[in-house]
């Protein structure tokens, strides 16, 4: 993949999330499309409020739509887009589907600490302990864009607004 078709597919990532959730960080507008092929596969948003799921973000939402419409456990070839940079969780669901390329927007240093539970470990971390090898990370593409759909690094945001909805 090229750096234009990355920015093209993260913007459509950010449409997306701004359409479902808007742009208040208290929303958590996080975006993530699953790309095969050059096709859009599947897109969510965060759920995990809507449903009570502490599973439902938007790229296990959008690997299960994947599978879902494919009718198939591995997207092997596929590239995951996301808007914030996965946690452990998606990063993990991600390998377990056998996706090959992960690629993100704004990282954990763009935003608030709150988005991420495991405040010490990236993604990057998870990748290397889980020695996937044929995985590739791909960070930072529209970072600046996609920070501004979250509470920034020094926002002062109340303890009772500090979830990962």
């Amino acid at each position: 993949m090229n750096e234009t078709s990355d920015e093209h597919w993260m913007r459509l990532a950010m449409e997306h999330a701004i359409a479902e959730k808007g742009t208040d960080p208290a929303n958590t507008p996080i975006g993530a499309l699953i790309v095969l092929d050059g096709e859009e596969i599947a897109r969510s948003v965060n759920h995990t409020a809507r449903d009570c799921d502490p599973t439902a973000h938007a790229e296990i939402e959008t690997i299960r739509n994947a599978g879902e419409k494919l009718q198939e456990m591995r997207l092997e070839s596929a590239t995951l887009y996301s808007t914030l940079q996965p946690c452990g969780m998606c990063t993990f669901a991600s390998i377990w589907a056998g996706v090959s390329r992960i690629v993100y927007g704004a990282g954990r240093d763009d935003v608030h600490e709150m988005y991420f539970e495991d405040r010490h470990l990236s993604t990057l971390d998870y990748v290397s302990d889980a020695y996937k090898e044929d995985l590739e990370l791909v960070g930072g593409v529209l970072a600046e864009e996609c920070a501004q759909l979250y509470y920034r690094p020094g926002d002062d945001v109340p303890e009772d607004e500090q979830a990962n909805d």
